[in-house]
């Protein structure tokens, strides 16, 4: 029997992996529960294949994955054997059977990932693991206009968190939504801060210094303006602060 090319759509809580990829020195990642329950449950050698490496504490709404596996079974029977022996905190909600040669990393087009703020005066208490509470005024305006800037084809150098990066920085971000958003629970409204962003790939901790630096100009430490000669400084130094992990979800893929 060949094996089948199984495509996941995958959602989880990041905040209490070691981040998406497999390490050496822990076996508490998402791609490392992924691949142990697999090879449990299949009695086989299994390589979970993931869109992107979310970073630790980051969760997921629509991370993709792929994997070959030699099976009887079709995706729906997949689907809920994985959900059946997965952690509570991870849960497929798409399965299906794709061409071999299909990569959920390689192939992937675009990416979509957003960061959730909580800007009122009482604190989030449910949903707090996703969301990033910053009680004070922050000027979307100055926010939209320094985002502008960062649209399109750049070398984001300035925005990568690793300094060895060998690799070439240059990525383009086709949008940069920043938009006020009112939820409510209970009686209880807040007032959110949604930062969307969709582009055909990202660096690591390109989203979350992306974030930080946003933030200072919405504070007003920063002036929009400056966003161009941080790109063009390819310096780690000159951009801002990594925000939290925890604000952070991987949104979509496309392919």
């Amino acid at each position: 029997m060949s094996k089948k090319n199984i495509c996941v759509t995958l959602q989880y809580d990041g905040s209490r992996y070691d981040g998406w990829q497999k390490q050496g020195n822990t076996d508490n990642t998402i791609q490392g529960r992924l691949e142990t329950m697999l090879g449990k449950l299949f009695e086989q050698e299994i390589e979970v294949n993931g869109s992107g490496r979310t970073d630790a504490g980051v969760h997921a709404v629509g991370q993709v994955a792929n994997f070959q596996v030699d099976t009887p079974y079709g995706p729906g029977k997949i689907l809920e054997l994985m959900n059946t022996y997965l952690p509570k905190d991870i849960a497929v909600t798409d399965a299906k059977i794709v061409d071999a040669r299909f990569h959920a990393r390689l192939n992937a087009k675009s990416k979509t990932y957003r960061y959730r703020l909580s800007t009122g005066f009482v604190r989030p208490v449910f949903g707090r693991q996703q969301i990033l509470w910053i009680p004070e005024d922050l000027d979307l305006g100055r926010m939209r206009e320094a985002a502008a800037l960062l649209t399109g084809e750049h070398d984001f150098t300035s925005f990568c968190g690793n300094k060895h990066m060998k690799k070439s920085c240059v990525r383009r971000i086709t949008s940069i939504e920043i938009e006020e958003v009112t939820t409510t629970c209970g009686d209880t409204e807040y007032d959110e801060i949604w930062l969307t962003y969709t582009g055909n790939g990202f660096l690591q901790n390109m989203v979350r210094i992306l974030t930080g630096t946003l933030l200072e100009v919405g504070r007003g430490e920063r002036e929009p303006a400056e966003m161009t000669a941080i790109l063009e400084a390819k310096d780690r130094e000159r951009a801002g602060a990594m925000a939290p992990a925890h604000g952070l979800t991987l949104w979509k893929v496309e392919y």
